[in-house]
């Protein structure tokens, strides 16, 4: 079954096309990754899901209604933040909860606990860090216990400790049958964690389906390195996404992965070796350069 059904929809802006026929679905109880570059058009897909405003043209379904029926029962993360700086944690979630009608202070304090935020509920906002603004901000998204969850760079400005706490919540909802919408440029987040994925570039859709559909059409052409020295250039190698003691290797097309580990293994001593799909960020940028 999909929770949401996107037709055919198209938006401009003083003339200026800004989102052109897009068609997707999102069924119910996945994560859905909404990607593409800065400008791309996300935003407004987002802002005509929650029917802040309305397609030129085409037609939106959410939880087999009309978006005027369901607003309740969406939580959005917003990418821009907004909390009350002088209110308590609690008196913020609790006002966040009333705005949908569903005012529990049992689920306030059990997501506070959840977010190691418990022991600040009487903290003003503006006394906490930007990380847990972000964490207040996440809860005060799902507080009403919504069906279809909408996150905007929900990973900004948190460590990797966190990140994983957020990680762990958003597969715990899905887990509870949620449908959760992501948008954000975090591609390893992406591909450990969505089902599927919708990517726009300049407007347009140009990659949509499973993770494991969309690596498997650029095959394996990629190695994966783990190593100790200095990688030099190699033949075969289109390109090298080095990051240290970490690299991704491009292969030009019919190269032997094999003949390049034998070139490697001169030069640099190596830890781990792999042969696979590129990674969703590779594909991300072949796609937008490509375009």
């Amino acid at each position: 079954m999909n929770n949401v059904e996107v037709s055919h929809i198209s938006k401009s802006f003083d003339g200026q096309a800004v989102v052109s026929d897009l068609s997707f679905d999102i069924r119910a109880g996945e994560v859905f990754g909404l990607l593409g570059p800065n400008g791309a058009g996300k935003t407004t897909v987002i802002r005509m899901l929650l029917d802040i405003i309305r397609p030129d043209s085409g037609r939106i379904m959410v939880l087999n209604r009309s978006l005027g029926e369901v607003k309740d029962s969406i939580g959005y993360l917003p990418e821009e933040r907004g909390l009350y700086r002088k209110l308590t944690v609690m008196d913020t979630l609790m006002y966040f909860g009333s705005l949908k009608n569903n005012q529990s202070e049992e689920r306030t304090l059990a997501l506070l606990e959840k977010m190691g935020l418990l022991s600040y509920r009487d903290k003003k906002i503006s006394e906490l860090s930007k990380g847990m603004q972000q964490k207040i901000q996440i809860i005060a998204a799902i507080i009403h216990d919504p069906d279809l969850i909408i996150l905007d760079e929900p990973f900004t400005g948190l460590d990797p400790v966190n990140m994983k706490l957020v990680q762990d919540l958003i597969l715990e909802l899905k887990s509870e049958g949620k449908t959760i919408l992501i948008s954000t440029h975090m591609m390893d987040k992406v591909e450990r964690m969505c089902d599927r994925i919708f990517m726009i570039h300049r407007g347009n859709g140009v990659l949509h389906g499973s993770i494991g559909e969309i690596k498997s059409r650029y095959g394996k052409n990629t190695i994966f390195l783990e190593f100790d020295g200095e990688l030099k250039r190699m033949p075969g190698v289109k390109k090298v996404n080095n990051a240290g003691n970490y690299a991704e290797l491009i292969l030009e097309s019919g190269v032997d992965a094999q003949a390049v580990l034998k070139s490697i293994v001169d030069e640099v001593r190596v830890n781990k070796f792999e042969i696979s799909a590129p990674s969703l960020n590779e594909i991300f940028i072949e796609v937008v350069e490509g375009a």
